[in-house]
């Protein structure tokens, strides 16, 4: 049953992909813990860079600067602020779990935010229409969670555990975390976004990371600028204009190559790496040769429609909501192992 939260409009869920293993994200190094995820049987994806847990509060806070590379100077530390993307934890696979979300919560909260503070985002109903009138194949075939709203147990455990809530009608969680993410940098805080969703890597930089959570390994891993770099060989900033050529299969969105089979994801990552953007290289294409023909004709003949994906496949910044002072504060964290202990002898495996 839909529950009114506090933000503007009412909650409606609409789920992402499962989360799948990444190629490149550092796993948590995990003490032991009495709540455990699901059993695993693969191993820990490989990574060309370590992203350590961080330290207790009481250590973490007395800390003033970050140590330095070699000689290179240390870099001063910023405080760090979660965004929660609560709809795709709340699945086992295809299937809405609450054992699941208990599970994923208790293991964030234990290993991964700590005393951080965490604002929680639900997407907000009609959250896809904005895309859907530009690209009617956009998640059209995604039926779970319509209708069904957010579920009222999730959203009091959040409340329960000091979690603030945030959703905006007419809006995917996607874009108000988009939104906050660059008025919460604006306060000089570092952003780390919680979630399995790829969507999120066109916000990475130095002071936004994400967390995802892998099944396969039962943990919540680190995903850097440094980890994107080493999986994609370009920067953060090329992700979306890549991706327009690419498409998304699992958001409905089709690439390119339905189109112009032979233009590929070489020759885009090669003429972006030079032009910078997708806008830029499309504007030079209609001025003058940037490739080789074939890429030249595709470039010319299909703008609008290399355009339109950029439109679908990006987050928007300008959603109506605004950072609260207090979502910045130290979160509580009395209430964690009552609430979460309980919920999760409530719906455990096989339950929910």
């Amino acid at each position: 049953m839909p529950l009114p939260l506090p933000a503007v409009g009412a909650v409606t869920a609409a789920p992402l992909a499962p989360a799948t293993a990444v190629p490149g994200a550092t796993p948590v190094r995990y003490r032991p813990l009495r709540i455990r995820a699901s059993p695993s049987t693969a191993s820990s994806p490989s990574t060309s860079a370590v992203s350590s847990p961080r330290p207790p509060p009481s250590a973490r806070h007395s800390c003033k600067h970050l140590a330095g590379r070699g000689d290179a100077p240390a870099r001063p530390s910023k405080d760090r602020v979660f965004f929660l993307d609560v709809n795709p934890i709340c699945f086992r696979g295809s299937q809405r779990s609450l054992g699941a979300f208990a599970r994923w919560l208790a293991l964030f909260f234990a290993h991964v935010s700590l005393r951080d503070p965490v604002v929680a985002v639900f997407d907000g109903a009609g959250g896809n229409e904005y895309r859907r009138r530009l690209m009617p194949s956009y998640k059209a075939h995604r039926t779970r969670g319509v209708g069904t709203g957010a579920d009222s147990r999730v959203v009091d455990v959040l409340r329960e555990c000091n979690v603030p809530i945030v959703q905006v009608d007419g809006y995917e969680a996607d874009d108000v975390v988009a939104t906050l993410t660059e008025q919460v940098l604006r306060k000089g805080y570092r952003v780390v976004i919680a979630s399995p969703d790829k969507d999120f890597k066109q916000l990475i930089s130095e002071d936004v990371q994400l967390v995802m959570p892998i099944p396969e390994i039962g943990r919540w891993s680190f995903y850097t600028l440094r980890h994107y770099v080493a999986q994609y060989k370009c920067d953060p900033t090329a992700d979306l204009s890549l991706r327009c050529f690419m498409g998304d299969e699992a958001d409905g969105v089709p690439g390119i190559q339905h189109l112009a089979p032979g233009f590929g994801r070489k020759t885009a990552v090669k003429l972006l790496n030079k032009h910078g953007s997708l806008e830029n290289l499309l504007k030079t294409a209609a001025m003058r040769t940037v490739g080789k023909e074939y890429a030249q004709d595709v470039l010319v003949k299909h703008a609008d429609y290399l355009r339109k994906n950029y439109k679908v496949l990006s987050l928007r910044r300008d959603v109506n909501v605004q950072l609260d002072e207090r979502w910045l504060s130290t979160r509580d964290t009395c209430n964690d192992t009552s609430v979460l202990s309980n919920f999760i002898l409530k719906f455990n495996e096989g339950r929910s």
